[in-house]
């Protein structure tokens, strides 16, 4: 079981920030996620989307305001700033913000952090060591990858040659490439041997197939059918949380759906995402009281989930996700799970150095 930590610690710390990462290994992460996007010089930096206005403080930066506009990315008119109109000298200026600071006051104090680079992320990921002896991982995800091939700034070979450059190339190294859309992980898939990834909504399709009028969605991918083709490119499906285990209208889980099991039987090992504390996003029989901003039972959303079959997790909150690694341990033992292919010696405290 992988403790994915998605964009970091970033239920504590401004996201894909180097405070997020840090704690993330600190709270017992296996893996580091760090969303991958590009500047306007080509450079490959860590921010959920382009649009930054969010996400730091570039609205504070008067001789950055005339790059504010409007574009449409994936079909969807956005207005703000965008790294892709920003060199990476103009982003190393800015400082990330917390993108939900009412929700998360703690992670909004932490507000002078730096926008890093993907060779950064990487850089401290090597130096890094899981509690339990082994590299830690990183799951890069391509952000809107056929947008950016459309505007000349192209994802997948600048992010292989930066995995590949900081010494991870092999199928059995602790990487495994995302993405939403499927023509760029089967292009991935020629470019290297590191395993792939394909995300999954539920709903909707991924944009390729949408911007080529191919009647394929999310749902499609899901039956056998659509897994048995997902697995001719890639080994992992990340599955939003509602095609394992669906609610009813009040926000209570249901049965586990067929998809966990067809999954496993196409072969594909199956990340489920994402997993949050605050109440607002955990089902109604596992929140802690009325307030939508408390914190619920986390432990017992992820534990559902890893006992109706799923493999490994994105969460918020990777010490909850830890803790329920080690509480679950011994029962993934008893019914033969197999340990990750970067799996390594005893435990001990998560190390970084540098």
């Amino acid at each position: 079981m992988l403790v994915i930590a998605h964009r970091g610690a970033s239920g504590y710390r401004p996201e894909h920030t180097l405070a997020s990462y840090e704690l993330a290994i600190a709270q017992g992460a296996d893996v580091i996620e760090p969303d991958v996007v590009p500047t306007s010089d080509g450079h490959l930096v860590v921010r959920h989307e382009s649009a930054i206005t969010e996400t730091t403080d570039v609205a504070d930066h008067p001789e950055l305001a005339d790059r504010r506009t409007t574009k449409t990315i994936d079909g969807r008119q956005v207005t703000g700033w965008f790294t892709e109109d920003l060199t990476l000298a103009e982003l190393q200026t800015l400082r990330a913000r917390e993108p939900l600071p009412a929700l998360r006051p703690e992670s909004a104090a932490y507000a002078d952090e730096a926008v890093l680079t993907l060779d950064e992320v990487l850089a401290l990921a090597r130096r890094s060591t899981t509690r339990d002896g082994r590299p830690v991982g990183v799951a890069p995800e391509t952000k809107h990858p056929t947008y950016f091939r459309s505007i000349g700034l192209p994802l997948e070979e600048a992010l292989v040659d930066a995995l590949h450059r900081h010494g991870w190339s092999r199928r059995d190294d602790p990487v495994v490439i995302q993405s939403f859309e499927t023509g760029n992980l089967q292009t991935l898939a020629g470019l290297t041997d590191l395993p792939l990834m394909q995300v999954c909504h539920v709903s909707g399709a991924p944009y390729d197939l949408r911007s080529t009028d191919d009647p394929r969605t999310y749902l499609d991918l899901m039956t056998p059918q659509g897994l048995a083709a997902i697995k001719e490119y890639a080994d992992h499906v990340g599955l939003h949380k509602d095609l394992m285990i669906p609610r009813d209208a009040d926000g209570r889980l249901l049965e586990p759906t067929q998809v966990l099991r067809d999954a496993h039987e196409a072969g594909l090992r199956v990340t489920g995402w994402t997993f949050r504390r605050e109440n607002r996003f955990l089902p109604l029989q596992l929140r802690g009281g009325d307030d939508l901003d408390g914190v619920g039972d986390l432990a017992g959303e992820i534990s559902t989930f890893v006992r109706a079959g799923m493999d490994d997790f994105f969460t918020d909150n990777p010490d909850v996700g830890a803790a329920v690694r080690t509480a679950m341990a011994t029962d993934q033992r008893a019914s033969g799970a197999v340990r990750p292919p970067f799996a390594g010696r005893s435990p001990g405290a998560a190390t970084i150095t540098g």
